[in-house]
């Protein structure tokens, strides 16, 4: 029980004295970089879902290849 209450008094002395937190600048500098990020890495699943998925059919299941490709590949020559 002893050696639970010394790593509780260490991580607590650990994470006041020795962790340098960051600003409330850099933490909206890095907040922002994220969600650019989020918002790219959506926009480019999204593109390639759309030029190569699978769009689920009108009765909710998923249909046949129905992305750019498959307009492509469904062109009878």
């Amino acid at each position: 029980m002893a050696g639970i209450k010394t790593y509780i008094e260490e991580a607590v002395h650990e994470l006041t004295t020795k962790v340098s937190w960051p600003t409330w600048e850099e933490l909206q500098n890095s907040s922002i970089v994220v969600l650019v990020t989020c918002i790219l890495i959506s926009i480019a699943i999204w593109l390639m879902d759309t030029i190569f998925g699978v769009v689920p059919s009108k009765d909710g299941l998923l249909g046949f290849w129905k992305g750019l490709l498959g307009i492509f590949y469904g062109i009878k020559l």
